[in-house]
C-alpha cells in the first residue's frame, strides 16, 4: 500500500505560502492507519520506556504506536493545556511562534521515543526534543510520519539524533 496515496495537498492553507498536508485519509481507512503504525514502530530501533507525542496529530500516532507496544505516552502538549507543575519551551514555526509544555519526568532518565505526524522545518521536533531533555528524559529517537525533504535542511537535533519518517515527500 502507498500511504503516500492517503495523503492530500492543500495549497495555501493555513497561510498562502503553505501547503498543507492533510493526513485525514490515513485515518480514515482502517487498512492505511493500520500499515503507518506497522510502519513507525518497525522505524524503532530499541525498546523505550515511553512514547512521547507532540500535541495535536502527533498524539493521533504516538497512542496507537504506545499501545501496540505495551508503553505508555507522553504527552507534549501546546501552551496553556497542562496544570502545573509543568516545564515549558516557546519555539518558532514556519508562520508564527509556539509553546509546548510537559510534566518532569518522575525518573530522571526515562528513556522515549519522540512522535510527531510531519517534519516541515524542524522547529517543532528540536524544541519538542530540547523540552523533553530539560524535564528529564532521554530522547533516543524521533520519528515522523512525513518528512517534507525539500522544506528542510538536514536536520540534526540537539542530542545528535536524526529525525526518521516514514514517508518522504518532495
Amino acid at each position: 500500500m502507498d500511504l503516500k496515496n492517503y495523503i492530500d495537498s492543500i495549497e495555501g492553507w493555513p497561510l498562502e505560502e503553505i501547503n498543507f498536508k492533510d493526513i485525514s485519509p490515513i485515518l480514515a481507512n482502517p487498512k492505511a492507519f493500520n500499515e503507518s503504525i506497522s510502519g513507525m514502530c518497525n522505524l524503532i530501533n530499541h525498546k523505550p520506556q515511553m512514547i512521547a507525542g507532540v500535541d495535536a496529530r502527533g498524539f493521533i500516532f504516538a497512542s496507537a504506536m504506545a499501545e501496540r507496544l505495551n508503553l505508555g505516552m507522553l504527552l507534549l502538549r501546546k501552551g496553556g493545556k497542562l496544570p502545573p507543575p509543568k516545564i515549558d519551551i516557546q519555539y518558532e514555526l514556519e508562520y508564527g511562534l509556539d509553546q509546548l509544555e510537559i510534566k518532569e519526568a518522575q525518573t530522571e532518565g526515562t528513556e522515549i521515543v519522540l512522535i510527531d505526524d510531519i517534519l516541515a522545518t524542524g522547529g517543532t521536533i528540536s524544541a519538542a526534543c530540547n523540552l523533553c531533555i530539560k524535564a528529564g528524559y532521554i530522547v533516543k529517537q524521533a520519528l515522523v510520519l512525513i518528512d517534507l525533504v525539500n522544506v528542510h535542511e538536514e536536520l540534526t537535533l540537539p542530542n545528535g539524533i536524526k529525525v526518521e519518517s516514514l514517508i518522504q515527500l518532495d
